[in-house]
């Protein structure tokens, strides 16, 4: 968590607040939340007052908003990056408003002169910001360094279907641990793996080399239609730690099949959901209507 719904649903409510808004303070409140940037905290302080941001770009679960040129800059520019960890939010507020957990805070003035606050929190601190070049990736495209190693989303307009697919079924080992390789695809953690491996009936397990051609692009489409499906309801939010940038939750919770529902009748069969360890964590599956293929 947040996983790519989460992490677009955060990149859409900050576009319109933040494009051509100028950073007017930086306050950074805990220097731990800028482990990612290159440099101390006076350092990011002083690249940011001034600035003016542009429209936020995603890319899985990253979020970056790029920032106009300053006088020594060379190449295609900068952006401040934005992971949010397990439990990151970006909140925007009015002036003066604080919230528990804040580790920085902006203040901005946005076109047309209205002040207002962006709050980054973080009780985990797992997530961080930082000021990255940004490199061009052709067509225009540009991405920041610490992004370049991460795989277009099922929902990237330029995502290629057929090398996907052929990527996937060459992979020797469980889908599901293939699914959370952001080399490969991106933005898909446990939530959204569990759901979508219920959704196309293939076990977690299963190796993705024994996946014909036809399972492997029938998992995609229901990928593509698990996260639409959470991106329209907001995300997915157990606890107060992931909020949207107004401090909403979604509710992509009360949509789960698999996910969290251990020992509840499977919406689609009536047996009970399992739940078993997994990578340090849990996947969560219907043994019946899921059943292991392959090695």
């Amino acid at each position: 968590m947040p996983e790519l719904p989460e992490a677009e649903v955060v990149r859409a409510g900050l576009a319109s607040a933040v494009d051509g808004a100028v950073i007017r303070s930086v306050e950074v409140l805990d220097e731990r939340a800028l482990r990612r940037h290159g440099g101390p905290s006076e350092d990011f302080v002083a690249r940011l007052e001034g600035r003016r941001l542009s429209s936020p770009n995603r890319r899985g679960k990253f979020l970056w908003l790029p920032l106009d040129a300053d006088r020594d800059q060379r190449g295609p520019g900068e952006a401040l990056v934005v992971h949010l960890g397990m439990s990151g939010q970006m909140l925007l507020r009015g002036p003066g408003t604080d919230d528990p957990l804040t580790r920085i805070r902006f203040e901005l003035e946005a076109p047309g002169g209205k002040d207002y606050r962006l709050n980054f929190v973080d009780q985990r601190l797992f997530g961080s910001l930082a000021i990255d070049e940004l490199v061009d990736v052709g067509e225009g495209e540009l991405i920041p360094t610490a992004v370049l190693h991460i795989a277009r989303d099922p929902l990237d307009p330029k995502f290629d279907e057929a090398a996907f697919i052929a990527r996937l079924r060459s992979r020797r080992t469980g889908i599901k641990r293939a699914l959370l390789d952001q080399k490969l695809v991106s933005g898909i953690g446990n939530i959204y793996a569990d759901e979508s491996l219920w959704a196309a009936r293939v076990h977690f397990e299963t190796p993705a080399d024994a996946l014909s051609s036809r399972a492997a692009h029938r998992l995609l489409v229901e990928l593509r239609g698990v996260l639409l499906k959470a991106l329209a309801e907001g995300g997915t939010s157990f606890d107060w730690q992931y909020r949207n940038v107004n401090g909403e939750s979604g509710y992509f919770s009360r949509s789960l099949n698999a996910y969290g529902q251990q020992g509840k009748p499977c919406p689609r069969c009536g047996r009970p959901i399992k739940r078993v360890k997994f990578m340090n964590r849990s996947s969560h599956y219907c043994p019946y209507c899921q059943k292991k293929i392959g090695n």
